[in-house]
């Protein structure tokens, strides 16, 4: 069912406002209802006022009546005054992404989903009255209406990444026996898209090496994220306690904790990558101190790709993807990968093998024709 606010065409330019309303399980299945709200089609002044106080007005009318049809259809009508939550679904949701804050990529991706189920029903519903066709009206609005702060649709892993969000917060619901049943375990969210996940080969790692950039730290940093894997915060968060030597097996590694996940991870790390290292200072102090995120510096860090001969675009976490890549080529497997990068699941590594299961295929056609 959908139930959508619409207006009749102008007479003496204003517009009527009236609700489309279509239940593919009725017998008819598509009526109207007249809304007494109208719109001036070229306001001026105070009809510009008129014309968002009708068309909010409208918007909880539609509203109230899918809350109507889900209170209906979910068969709690019948329900006592006590069984019958409070809990407010959007309200709900929101105190689950603020337990996030502290994780910044993942509360905002909470805090955006929030915002648009404030946009999708303005006025919050219990969350015992979240049903499949509320689910699925909301996918709709995110694929159809929902848009960027650019004013761009949203990408095909953001859908699936914010719609992913509204169905952990239905199990959390559930877990924590809000609702009964969960109305989002046999709805299919999103597809995520593919990832097109830019690297540097060898050569060109080579070749960004012998060139001089503007910023040393920047360099040293960037090529210590593609012999080692660890992303931006984390080398920017690295200090001098966390590296460590053992005397048994005689190599050097980083005890650290991921800022993404929070997990705590010990990595190995090569000769060379320790050679990158400036002097050693107190242990509470960063490795690579200095060394800041700001426009200036991805400006830097452009300039001396750009330097180096290099034409692709690279990031900072563009080194994190070189070294996985490079670890595949040459022969580590994609277990040990994954273990590398911290990754808690294979599947989340198995997007490198496509790009070395691609560079098989391109190589398997780099020997020139023979004259046959």
């Amino acid at each position: 069912m959908t139930i959508t606010v619409r207006k009749r065409k102008a007479s003496h330019g204003i517009s009527k406002l009236y609700l489309d309303i279509y239940n593919p399980s009725a017998i008819k299945k598509r009526t109207t209802h007249s809304l007494d709200l109208f719109l001036y089609e070229n306001p001026k002044g105070t009809q510009k006022k008129s014309n968002r106080e009708s068309l909010e007005a409208a918007e909880r009318i539609r509203a109230k009546q899918l809350i109507d049809f889900a209170y209906n259809n979910n068969s709690l009508g019948g329900l006592s005054q006590k069984d019958q939550s409070n809990l407010l679904f959007i309200d709900y949701f929101k105190q689950l992404a603020d337990k996030r804050f502290n994780s910044k990529n993942n509360y905002g991706n909470w805090d955006s989903v929030w915002k648009h189920l404030l946009r999708f029903c303005p006025n919050d519903i219990p969350i015992n009255q979240v049903d499949p066709l509320f689910l699925e009206n909301f996918k709709k609005y995110l694929k159809d209406e929902a848009r960027t702060k650019s004013n761009k649709k949203l990408s095909q892993n953001t859908l699936h990444s914010y719609f992913n969000k509204v169905k952990a917060c239905l199990r959390q619901a559930y877990q924590d026996e809000h609702i009964l049943k969960n109305p989002a375990q046999k709805i299919r969210g999103f597809k995520p898209g593919e990832v097109q996940r830019e690297f540097l080969t060898f050569e060109e790692l080579q070749k960004l090496a012998k060139t001089d950039c503007d910023v040393e730290i920047l360099k040293d940093a960037f090529l210590f994220s593609c012999l080692t894997g660890l992303r931006w915060s984390d080398i920017q968060n690295l200090k001098w306690k966390d590296l460590s030597y053992s005397n048994e097996k005689e190599y050097w590694f980083i005890r650290f904790r991921q800022k993404k996940t929070q997990g705590v991870e010990t990595l190995p790390i090569s000769n060379q990558s320790l050679a990158l290292l400036p002097e050693r200072r107190d242990l509470d102090q960063q490795i690579f101190n200095g060394l800041k995120y700001s426009a200036w510096y991805n400006v830097k860090l452009h300039q001396w790709i750009l330097r180096a001969g290099i034409t692709k675009t690279i990031t900072f976490h563009c080194g994190r993807h070189t070294y996985a890549t490079l670890q595949l080529t040459n022969g580590t497997d994609i277990y040990t990968v994954s273990k590398l990068l911290g990754h808690r699941e294979l599947k989340t590594t198995q997007v490198y093998a496509k790009i070395i299961d691609q560079k098989k295929i391109d190589a398997s056609n780099a020997i020139p024709n023979l004259d046959l």
